[in-house]
């Protein structure tokens, strides 16, 4: 069976025509949308084209292939073309079509038409015309759902690859900006883009992604989340070691910075790799707003981040172990309102997490009109009902409030999913040893972060290990005109990002010349 698949991958046109149309027929099978138009090249050279009739331009085939092949230009009309100079005229004074090629392996043919290509085989030729003529439907570009700003740009990526890459290319025009292409799986070919800056990516990151993407051996890759698990460091991690993001202006920064990014066709996301923990909680707005909104609003995120992790926990610490640390009106008031109900306070709020880890995820699934619905009737109506009953306290209702409002303030929502399953050992820790076990479950979960690594940049960084220059983009942002440098532990072969010596000048110039 191997010998005989490796004679397929092998087998070449052989210039029977007949041969090659019983090949490609086969190997296709019966498909009601495949379409093998026989026609004369030139009145003179049997052919025949292949292709299937749902992917194509079919006004390209009849204009740009068809009519150019059958009619014999006019200027070609008194030479006498012999076989061996066909391809040549074909190529370059007959077909109208710009994107032409030859071929001779017939698998890769048939691969290619599977695509949205179409092949043109002709009678004593041992190549094929493989031409360019896919096309397929696609949404329009819109304002990506998952990462809206205020200020910025309003395009986000769409399904269609060819459309990503001149999104980017818009905002990159540059000859040092790079694409590779390759495609994964078997049965899928799906087609895998490598973006990077020459000059400013390392190069021995672009080797190092395109090592783990050659290890991929599976049959169907339909989405670029399936090549992030295939290709991140510690798999078993709750924390994302890659990025994901639907926004062009995004991953033209990380770019820029030094970053590879992966995009997939059929997939509206794409991979920004290496990264780091403080990537997640930034967005694009930080960046369009002055430097002291910026800072304001991405300090609240952080202090967003800090209660959606631990404030829980820090309810069932202090109502079941240090109650004393509580003001005394506070612990009364507290005290009362626990009162009816029957279980301990952290079965109280793990009960009260999980019912609003089912909604959430009971929103989301539903359409949207009836979503909302959901939403406000769960909030109101359910917790009311749950606090009447005497199943809840209305402080326990609070707190969980605040923890699941503050986990929507983080951006990423693979690191917000993150922090929302953090929260149920470190509830659990907390409800065993109390104080202890919070600071327990809090140093666990920094101690594994500080062992996480991105491609072979620690995950902490620029805080552990130390950069004076990556402090001025971590949880207060300098200036841009600050930002001389790239990020070191990116380790860039061009390292300048701003012209130091022209933004201190413009620093130092207090008054306008217009003054």
């Amino acid at each position: 069976m191997k010998k005989k698949h490796q004679q397929q991958m092998s087998q070449v046109l052989s210039g029977n025509l007949e041969e090659s149309v019983r090949f490609i027929q086969d190997a296709l099978g019966q498909n009601e949308d495949f379409v093998t138009r026989r026609f004369h090249v030139f009145g003179n050279f049997s052919a025949a084209m292949f292709y299937f009739s749902d992917m194509v331009d079919h006004m390209s085939i009849n204009t740009d292939i068809l009519k150019a092949l059958m009619y014999e230009p006019p200027h070609l009309t008194a030479k006498n073309i012999k076989k061996e100079q066909l391809l040549d005229v074909l190529l370059n004074e007959t077909i109208y079509h710009s994107d032409t090629e030859l071929e001779n392996q017939l698998t890769t043919l048939v691969q290619e038409l599977l695509s949205g290509k179409s092949v043109v085989v002709i009678e004593g030729l041992d190549e094929a015309l493989l031409i360019e003529t896919s096309q397929r439907e696609k949404r329009a570009i819109d304002e990506p759902k998952t990462e809206q700003v205020v200020v910025g740009p309003r395009e986000g990526f769409i399904e269609q690859l060819g459309t990503n890459l001149s999104l980017l290319r818009y905002r990159l025009a540059t000859p040092a900006f790079r694409v590779k292409t390759l495609k994964l799986g078997h049965l899928s070919q799906s087609k895998l883009a490598i973006c990077y800056l020459e000059g400013t990516t390392d190069a021995s990151l672009i080797e190092e992604v395109e090592k783990r993407l050659s290890y991929i051996d599976m049959d169907l890759i339909p989405d670029i989340g399936y090549v992030e698990q295939f290709i991140e460091d510690n798999k078993f991690s709750p924390f994302p070691q890659v990025q994901t993001t639907e926004r062009p202006d995004k991953t033209i920064a990380n770019l820029a910075e030094g970053r590879v990014a992966l995009l997939l066709d059929g997939s509206p996301f794409a991979l920004l790799l290496p990264v780091v923990w403080n990537q997640h909680y930034q967005t694009t707005e930080d960046y369009s707003n002055r430097f002291l909104m910026g800072s304001f609003i991405r300090t609240i995120r952080t202090l967003a981040l800090v209660f959606a992790l631990v404030t829980p926990s820090l309810y069932v610490a202090f109502i079941s172990f240090h109650p004393e640390l509580l003001p005394t009106d506070f612990a009364v008031a507290v005290a009362s309102g626990r009162a009816g109900v029957p279980y301990p306070a952290v079965l109280e709020v793990l009960f009260m997490e999980i019912a609003m880890e089912v909604l959430r995820e009971a929103t989301i699934r539903l359409p949207t009109q009836v979503g909302g619905a959901l939403s406000i009737i769960g909030v109101l109506i359910v917790g009311e009902a749950a606090v009447q009953a005497g199943l809840v306290s209305p402080i326990t209702v609070v707190v969980i409030a605040l923890a699941t409002i503050s986990s929507f303030a983080t951006p990423s929502y693979s690191a917000a999913f993150a922090l929302r399953m953090l929260r149920f050992p470190i509830i659990i820790f907390a409800g065993i040893f109390g104080l202890y076990g919070i600071v327990i479950g809090i140093v666990s979960i920094f101690n594994h972060m500080l062992s996480l690594k991105s491609f072979g940049v620690p995950y902490m960084s620029p805080v552990s290990p130390g950069d004076a220059q990556g402090w001025k983009d971590v949880v207060f942002r300098a200036p841009i005109w600050r930002q001389w440098k790239r990020p070191d532990f990116l380790r860039s072969p061009n390292q300048r990002r701003v012209d130091r010596k022209e933004s201190e000048q413009m620093s130092n110039e207090s008054n306008s010349t217009r003054d």
